[in-house]
């Protein structure tokens, strides 16, 4: 057996689900014995992507968690991150150029 974590986080709050688990468990095999996605509803467990200590991982399916690994689940991003540092950076030269 070996100890592994299950994450998924809101804005709002956070689970983290401690198992232990037979040697040779995929990330997707813990996911699903964790039953996160019976806390929340939200998760879809077939198709959300997932990673491990924030490396996404390619097929979850195939991953074999190693003792200590914390299997990480991903919601889908609310704004592009590169349009939103583009938009803060617009606003900070507007404000700068107000200034003048």
């Amino acid at each position: 057996m070996i100890n592994v974590e299950v994450a998924f986080a809101l804005p709002t709050e956070q689970k983290i689900i401690a198992l232990s688990v037979e040697e040779g468990t995929t990330a997707y095999e813990a996911v699903k014995i964790s039953g996160v996605d019976k806390i929340y509803p939200q998760v879809d467990v077939e198709s959300d992507p997932m990673g491990i200590f924030g490396k996404s991982i390619k097929d979850p399916k195939t991953t074999v968690l190693k003792e200590g690994h914390r299997v990480e689940i991903y919601r889908p991003l609310i704004a592009d991150p590169k349009e939103a540092r583009a938009k803060r950076a617009a606003k900070v030269k507007a404000q700068q150029k107000a200034q003048q």
